[in-house]
């Protein structure tokens, strides 16, 4: 597995005076620790410097970015309390919702909602679904990602056929945009991302995008939520929750959002989720029927 480490640090850019009282109470504060994959931030080193710094003005308390390079590895962090919040998926969110609890929930085009693409090289005019890529190779992002894994299979099963064994190859990128690079180069002749990201690297890379085309958009999932650990004491959760809720009413958090292609962040509901819910337990079902 590749695997990928980023840790935005926090105590050289910190703000003196939080630094300076910290010193004073004989101990630095404890930092909120937040949780990101490379399915939203991959590289985006100058831009999480930034948010971690609205962040810290808005917290008054040290903020610590780490990434890891799947969600399995963020979502065992968060288990282990080696983290306070992340930025995950509905899948891993379904899987351990007893585990965590719903912070706060993008907004992207007005909804806190986004489809998977499927998507295949601009050069294929061909394929019109993912039925025209049985024997090619496919790319998915991530095991745990819905966009990027689960309702690519879904869909297989759905059509009746079996996903272990419809495409020649497959395999995983570890990051949407991966997914993107990879089928744009013909390394993959099909593969499945979030349309989100998609979206957004039309907006930013549109050379990267125009190599690739869309043959099918799912139905509208929950977007990829932001959680907390179950044990987050409740002062901490509501104080983070607030910041992000109030990002789109300020033009510094405006600015942020804007560059994350996304209009601010909502309470949202775990009801938001039942789509992805249905489709794990399809998928799963499926999976403990096929022979060993």
């Amino acid at each position: 597995m590749r695997r990928r480490t980023f840790i935005a640090g926090f105590a050289a850019a910190a703000a003196p005076g939080l630094l300076r009282a910290a010193h004073e109470n004989g101990a630095a504060e404890k930092p909120v620790r937040f949780g990101l994959t490379p399915v939203f931030l991959d590289d985006h080193v100058a831009f999480l410097r930034v948010w971690r710094q609205y962040l810290e003005s808005k917290l008054s308390r040290p903020v610590l970015f780490i990434q890891r390079g799947s969600y399995r590895e963020i979502s065992d962090m968060l288990r282990q309390d080696k983290l306070d919040f992340a930025w995950v998926c509905g899948y891993p969110f379904m899987r351990l919702r007893r585990q965590l609890r719903l912070l706060a929930v993008p907004l992207y085009q007005g909804k806190p909602l986004y489809q998977s693409y499927v998507i295949v090289p601009s050069f294929n005019t061909d394929a019109r679904s993912i039925l025209d890529l049985r024997g090619q190779v496919f790319a998915y992002s991530d095991p745990d990602s819905n966009s990027g894994f689960l309702y690519a299979n879904y869909r297989l099963i759905e059509l009746n056929e079996n996903p272990a064994s419809f495409f020649s190859k497959a395999f995983f990128t570890w990051a949407h945009r991966n997914v993107v690079d990879a089928v744009a180069a013909g390394v993959a002749r099909g593969g499945s991302v979030d349309g989100y990201v998609w979206e957004t690297l039309q907006r930013d890379s549109p050379e990267l995008t125009a190599r690739t085309r869309v043959v099918e958009k799912s139905p509208e999932f929950g977007f990829p939520p932001l959680v907390a650990r179950a044990t987050v004491a409740k002062a901490e959760f509501e104080a983070v929750q607030q910041a992000l809720l109030a990002m789109a009413g300020n033009g510094e958090g405006r600015a942020l959002l804007k560059q994350l292609n996304l209009d601010g962040f909502a309470e949202g509901t775990e009801r938001l989720f039942d789509g992805i819910e249905r489709m794990m337990k399809v998928v799963d079902r499926a999976s403990d029927a096929a022979p060993a």
